[in-house]
């Protein structure tokens, strides 16, 4: 047993390709915040103001992308951002920020498993849908248990296949909106959904609104990050990767909102299960909810199998900061954190017992921690660049000996967090999600307080990063 114990790897395996890395972030973004919440955003800030929102949302992703790729290329290591707020902002941040990001992540992965069992149900509705949750969650944790690689495989080929629902979805609408295939039952809109109602029928009220479930729709681009430790020769992989995933993000996001919002009237919009399904009946495409319903379903098991390796890898790295159990930095033989992805797992599944006996209480909660916690890890991001920046200089670096850095500093970060808190603003004043700011902070709050009571009792109790961690730098 001890020889056995010997052999286990120490650190995780770097063999994700560049390929991996870009295909990972983007199936992370490309999601059913698309497929399914896009409909929402039209149906509340109107045509235009849909896709002034989305690019405001994918600025906001620019910025926190561009500072996780300058922290990521000095410090490419699994726990991405956990480890760089632990570093440069303080132990305390880096436990609240991790362990809200596993939350977060952990409790949408049951959600995913939920979602796609109800899919299922529209094929087989005679199977009862705890059956596919089983199914579903055996499948993506052996993909992740198995190794890196598997699971970077997979995920490569199912945000290949949203990424090419989207280009079909564009190309078939915008060939519907100019007449060019023929819709049943009415004429080619061309652009009167843009101008039957005004610019912004709903005020820039509705802007605001519909920004916070914009802002959720392209979180998990930050799983860049997440991957970096994991990934061959992180300083070309990670610049070549934001580069890309930032303008074909914007792309996809904003001309499939273009075309939808072109084809269905914005009041309509807002009510359909998936706008994408409407668009391909109205042009006459045979089995379009069929077709619709396996692209969100293969969007579903995306989501879960990245967030079930996001989780993992930030538990593991929790771990290795002295912040968790070392049960949780255990490695199988294929470099896989094996312990850190079971406890994820068993978290996920009992969340979705709380959606069922605690539906109105702790499932609430859960969803509002969930909520607050995207937005505060990419404010956690630009701070920890800014910090790292500064601390640089102060100890005589030189800025254009960073492989890749944030422009126009310190402006970038600090627009970053401007940006961030005015999404928690636009929250308050909507009384629907007001209460979700309540329990966000509230959890943040009672975080930083276990650290202070936990940790700092005695000094040498203070959680630090490894000696690994603290060797990954400026090359």
């Amino acid at each position: 047993m001890h020889a056995e114990g010997e052999n286990q790897p120490k650190e995780l395996k770097r063999s994700m390709k560049s390929r991996h890395l870009f295909m990972l972030s983007l199936g992370g973004v490309i999601g059913t915040g698309l497929f399914l919440g896009s409909g929402y955003a039209i149906g509340e800030a109107g045509p235009v103001g849909a896709i002034v929102a989305y690019l405001v949302g994918g600025l906001l992703m620019y910025l926190a992308m561009i500072c996780l790729g300058e922290l990521s290329v000095v410090m490419p290591v699994s726990g991405s951002f956990q480890a760089h707020a632990t570093k440069f902002i303080g132990p305390a941040t880096g436990f609240v920020i991790g362990w809200i990001y596993w939350l977060s992540w952990a409790l949408y992965v049951g959600l995913e498993f939920v979602a796609a069992g109800l899919l299922m149900a529209r094929w087989f509705p005679d199977i009862p849908v705890w059956v596919w949750c089983t199914i579903f969650a055996v499948l993506l944790f052996s993909i992740n248990a198995l190794t890196t690689k598997s699971f970077a495989e997979t995920e490569y080929w199912f945000a290949g296949i949203k990424v090419l629902a989207v280009i079909l979805f564009i190309c078939i609408g915008a060939a519907a909106m100019f007449g060019l295939i023929g819709m049943e039952e009415q004429p080619a809109p061309f652009f009167t959904n843009f101008t039957g109602d005004g610019l912004f029928p709903t005020g820039f009220t509705g802007v605001f609104i519909s920004m916070m479930t914009v802002v959720y729709a392209f979180q998990g681009s930050e799983i860049m990050g997440v991957a970096a430790g994991e990934t061959e020769n992180p300083q070309k992989s990670i610049p070549r990767a934001i580069r890309n995933i930032v303008i074909r993000v914007l792309l996809f996001y904003v001309l499939a909102i273009f075309v939808l919002s072109a084809i269905v009237p914005w009041q309509e919009a807002g009510v359909l299960e998936s706008p994408f399904v409407t668009v391909f009946d109205m042009v006459g495409i045979p089995y379009a909810a069929d077709i619709m319903n396996f692209v969100i379903l293969t969007a579903i098991l995306s989501v879960g199998n990245t967030g079930l390796f996001a989780c993992t890898r930030i538990l593991f790295s929790l771990s290795q900061s002295g912040m968790a159990h070392p049960f949780f930095g255990k490695l199988n033989r294929r470099g896989v954190p094996i312990n850190a992805l079971l406890v994820t797992l068993a978290f996920a599944l009992l969340s979705l017992l709380t959606s069922i006996v605690a539906e109105e209480t702790l499932f609430v909660v859960l969803l509002a921690i969930s909520g607050v916690g995207g937005v505060l890890t990419w404010m956690t991001i630009a701070f920890a660049q800014y910090r790292f920046r500064k601390q640089f200089v102060r100890d005589g670096g030189k800025v254009e000996d960073l492989k890749f850095k944030v422009p126009l500093f310190p402006f970038i970060p600090i627009l970053c967090i401007i940006m961030c808190l005015g999404i928690f603003v636009f929250t308050a004043y909507d009384p629907t999600q007001r209460t979700s700011l309540y329990w966000g902070f509230s959890f943040v709050a009672a975080c930083y307080l276990f650290y202070y009571f936990r940790y700092t009792k005695r000094k040498e109790d203070v959680p630090t990063l490894t000696n690994e961690q603290r060797d990954e730098s400026i090359q």
